[in-house]
């Protein structure tokens, strides 16, 4: 047997031989160059609510919007919040999309605008209120005829127009404006109608389009704070006549249930600034009839508790701007009867009555809720007085009275609560007050009264 060996070779340098089967080793392959690391996505900017406050709203239909989008519906007075945040480094635009169904009030933003940086927004406001007058109306009952008037925006001050004079109906003893400052309104009782004008854009003029019939003797109207009905009190009738007003024309038409009895000689009818209650002064009742309105149809059906007492010659009403208080002047008895609002049924909790000057006609709230006058006929004077925010009482004014011309009959206070004007029918003018934005004194203005042009003027309208 063979054994194969390594062969050994000689030699001085100790060398020797490799197996005949070695193979060198081969050098690991060079690893790839790294990649440079990608960078790491940029976080996204934080975002941030934007909200903010309403006041003074009344009724629904109001919508709000961020940024032409994201609408947002607003209920009632409050604190509001959009849903969808705005990025830090972003824009925002706060905006009305829809206004209240309530026309007599316009509700506007401010701080509504501008760039978030690194922290939510806050101070967006949403006030709503009457926009100011900027024209007058003034009916004269002995020579049928209205005078119209601008209104000075920071004084107050009546002007003439250049086509001052129109004719009316018959004895017109009422004027209303409907909540859009679009059309006038004139209750003639001499010939049971109602005259109707267009007012013009920007001009105030007034243009007649159209009479239509109510019941005997009108007294006074009211159109709804959404624009689409109307009511007369009809005095020679015991009724009250309802109509649906035409959005673009402005015109009347009688309602499926035309006419709704009242009590005796009804004089005044008002409705709340919701538009959900209608109440009537009557004044051979000494009584007041109250109503619910239908929302879809404006039809008037009698309240669970359809009537409360009045004093003795219970003529002109008025509510206090939100619908918690009514108060009525008794011209026989010299007194104001106050009563409670329920809110949800419309039924008036008689409260005590308070004393006024001799034979009041007229009674008028300012815009704030705070203060109330009452116009006396044979005093010529205007009672003041403070409304308790809380029980609605009223309380004499520090001066609890101010001078007027000859026998006035009505007062109309401007809608932002600066001025009040009252007619008076001996010296046929409008006396013209301010009003003290704190304590709600009324003070001549620099030109105390402006005459009407007419005869016997018995009613005043102011319109924006």
């Amino acid at each position: 047997m063979v054994v194969g060996v390594a062969a050994c070779g000689g030699g001085g340098n100790g060398g020797s031989s490799l197996p005949a089967f070695w193979a060198a080793t081969p050098a690991p392959a060079p690893a790839p160059p790294a990649s440079p690391e990608a960078p790491a996505p940029a976080a996204p900017a934080p975002t941030y609510k934007v909200s903010g406050t309403v006041k003074g709203l009344l009724g629904t239909g109001l919508v709000l919007q961020n940024n032409a989008v994201d609408d947002l519906r607003i209920a009632a007075d409050g604190s509001f919040s959009f849903a969808t945040e705005v990025a830090s480094g972003a824009g925002y635009a706060v905006t009305v999309k829809s206004q209240s169904r309530i026309l007599t009030r316009v509700c506007t933003v401010s701080h509504g605008t501008g760039t978030v940086t690194d922290a939510a927004i806050a101070d967006v406001a949403v006030v709503c209120a009457a926009p100011a007058a900027r024209f007058a109306y003034a009916t004269n009952s002995g020579s049928d005829n209205l005078f119209p008037y601008t209104v000075d925006a920071s004084t107050g001050a009546l002007g003439s127009m250049a086509a001052p004079m129109l004719g009316t109906g018959p004895n017109p003893l009422a004027i209303t404006v409907d909540p859009t400052g679009r059309f006038a309104y004139v209750a003639n009782s001499g010939d049971s109608t109602v005259s109707a004008y267009a007012i013009g854009a920007g001009t105030g003029v007034l243009t007649p389009f159209a009479t239509v019939a109510t019941g005997a003797m009108p007294m006074s109207m009211a159109v709804d704070p959404t624009g689409r009905f109307a009511y007369v009190a009809n005095a020679g009738a015991s009724t009250v006549s309802a109509y649906t007003i035409d959005a673009a024309t402005g015109a009347w038409r009688p309602m499926a249930v035309p006419v709704v009895a009242a009590g005796s000689s009804p004089h005044t009818i008002t409705v709340d600034p919701t538009g959900r209650f209608a109440y009537v002064t009557n004044l051979g009742a000494e009584a007041v009839s109250a109503f619910a309105i239908d929302a879809s149809s404006g039809a008037l059906s009698p309240l669970a508790v359809p009537t409360v007492p009045a004093g003795v010659g219970a003529s002109a009403m008025t509510l206090d701007p939100l619908g918690r208080f009514a108060y009525v002047v008794n011209m026989v008895d010299d007194t104001v009867s106050t009563y409670a609002i329920d809110a949800s049924s419309g039924v008036l909790t008689p409260m005590p009555t308070v004393a006024t000057g001799r034979s009041p006609r007229a009674i008028a709230v300012d815009a704030t809720g705070r203060f109330a006058y009452v116009v006396n006929m044979a005093g010529n004077t205007v009672s003041a007085y403070r409304i308790d925010a809380g029980t609605g009482a009223l309380t004499p004014m520090a001066l609890p009275t101010v001078a007027t011309r000859t026998s006035p009959t009505a007062i109309a206070l401007d809608p932002t609560g600066r001025f009040a004007y009252v007619t008076n029918y001996v010296s046929k003018d409008v006396s013209a007050y301010t009003i003290d934005a704190d304590t709600g004194a009324l003070a001549p203005m620099a030109v105390p009264a402006v005459a009407t042009g007419g005869i016997g003027p018995t009613s005043l309208a102011l319109s924006r």
